[in-house]
């Protein structure tokens, strides 16, 4: 019994000791990049510039839907009534409208006010005086719910309202709004297709820079696989320095996007003043800057994990 004791007892130990061990390497790989500051500032640099690019891309992009969905929203069906309707049966038509689940609001305008409203803006007002009698319909306008203003539902409701009796003609400039999506598609297709070219170069970058402190270390490595450490145990420290890089260069592009966000933010505003309007861009939240870290650790990590698997295991000890 006491010699199973004995026997436990070093691989119960060893045990206990590699966190401390872990914890120890993770410090001090830490350490050793500042033993070569130019080459560890450049590669942070580039990673956090490289991870900075596609998240301010995609900080554009959710305050171009902020401002699109506004839009949107604001959207309108111009409903012309036949002119043999009278203001009753419009009347009953605008009730009608208004129970449709996919309207928000329906104006009624009478063919008299339309025809005072067309006088102010065309500025034929003496002229129009001049006809016998008012060419201009009863005008309904109808503002979709935000869920049915997307092109394609608002068109299908424009549909619905046109089958209507009393209708002569509904119009409805969808075409904006359907360029406004594809571009907003554009825009998401372009920072993800961006984000995945850049972080193929950081990893690429990453793993040539582990690459090259591998080959300085090529004579101790040899040393330490000689005496018997494991290529686990050698592999750990150059993972942690992709950790490191990670860390470094997501908390470094982080800050690069907010302090972009700040800049540019007070330039749109200045902007938006001018039209009458009040726009404050939103930065990143927690959530998002919290993704943008974990990417960047995960790059750190994965550039430096191919690099050492390529070129450890290729490093052995002289025979002689």
């Amino acid at each position: 019994m006491k010699n199973n004791i004995e026997k436990a007892s070093p691989s119960l130990i060893t045990r206990l000791l590699a966190p401390v061990q872990q914890g120890q390497q993770l410090i001090a790989s830490f350490h050793d990049l500042w033993r070569t500051p130019m080459a560890s500032l450049m590669t942070i640099l580039v990673l956090g510039i490289s991870l900075a690019l596609p998240a301010t891309l995609h900080l554009f992009s959710k305050n171009a839907e902020r401002v699109s969905a506004q839009w949107q929203t604001a959207a309108e069906i111009s409903v012309f009534l036949k002119m043999s309707v009278n203001e009753a049966s419009a009347q009953n038509l605008v009730q009608r409208i208004k129970l449709y689940p996919e309207v928000q609001q329906v104006r009624y305008i009478s063919a008299d006010d339309a025809m005072e409203q067309f006088k102010q803006l065309s500025g034929f007002g003496n002229a129009l005086a001049y006809l016998d009698a008012n060419p201009l319909p009863i005008t309904l306008l109808v503002t979709p719910t935000q869920r049915h203003s997307q092109p394609m539902a608002a068109k299908a409701l424009l549909e619905k309202i046109q089958a209507e009796r009393e209708v002569q003609q509904g119009k409805l400039d969808v075409e904006w709004l359907t360029r406004l999506e594809a571009i907003m598609v554009l825009i998401k297709d372009i920072v993800f297709a961006l984000a995945a070219l850049l972080s193929f170069s950081v990893v690429l970058i990453i793993g040539n820079t582990i690459r090259l402190a591998i080959l300085n270390q090529k004579d101790a490595i040899a040393v330490m696989k000689l005496v018997g450490a494991t290529d686990g145990f050698i592999q750990r420290p150059y993972l942690y320095t992709g950790f490191w890089y990670g860390v470094l260069g997501g908390l470094l592009a982080s800050f690069t996007v907010s302090l972009l966000a700040s800049y540019l933010g007070v330039a749109i505003s200045s902007l938006a003043e001018l039209y009458e309007n009040q726009f404050n861009m939103q930065g990143l939240n927690l959530q998002e800057l919290g993704i943008l870290l974990g990417i960047a650790v995960f790059l750190g990590l994965l550039g430096s994990y191919i690099s050492v698997r390529k070129h450890i295991r290729s490093i052995e000890p002289n025979a002689d």
